[in-house]
């Protein structure tokens, strides 16, 4: 999806221990962010996780906060193969009453997916780099 120059990807989240626990939504496709980025509004959606740790994150506009990162979880782009990983839970306030979660470069490339930016989308990786 393209909006406002802006790549937008579908993802599927579920929970890697309790399959049942999952939900869709769309991301902002974010080459500066690591992780998969989701509202802490929406971390009882997957059930149980586990807390793996506490970080110290800083946003785009320099402010430091804290979030947390669980997992295991199972999140597929669409159109890409699934991958286990974790995610950032942080306190996010929603525009307008939605949410802007974050796809983050290493969920892009455990993903095999990269950004074309002529055509402001998502395209495979044929390779990964082991280099």
């Amino acid at each position: 999806m393209l909006a406002m120059g802006r790549i937008v990807a579908s993802v599927t989240v579920a929970n890697a221990k309790e399959s049942e626990k999952h939900f869709r939504c769309d991301a902002l496709v974010d080459t500066g962010a690591s992780y998969l980025t989701l509202p802490l509004a929406w971390k009882d959606r997957l059930g149980k996780l586990d807390a793996t740790r506490k970080v110290q994150c800083e946003t785009a506009t320099q402010e430091v906060v804290e979030a947390e990162v669980c997992g295991p979880v199972k999140i597929q782009i669409e159109g890409f193969p699934p991958i286990h990983s974790e995610v950032v839970f942080l306190d996010m306030r929603p525009s307008n009453g939605i949410y802007d979660p974050l796809i983050g470069h290493l969920v892009l490339q455990q993903s095999q997916a990269t950004v074309d930016m002529v055509s402001r989308r998502l395209i495979p990786v044929k390779y990964v780099d082991l280099k």
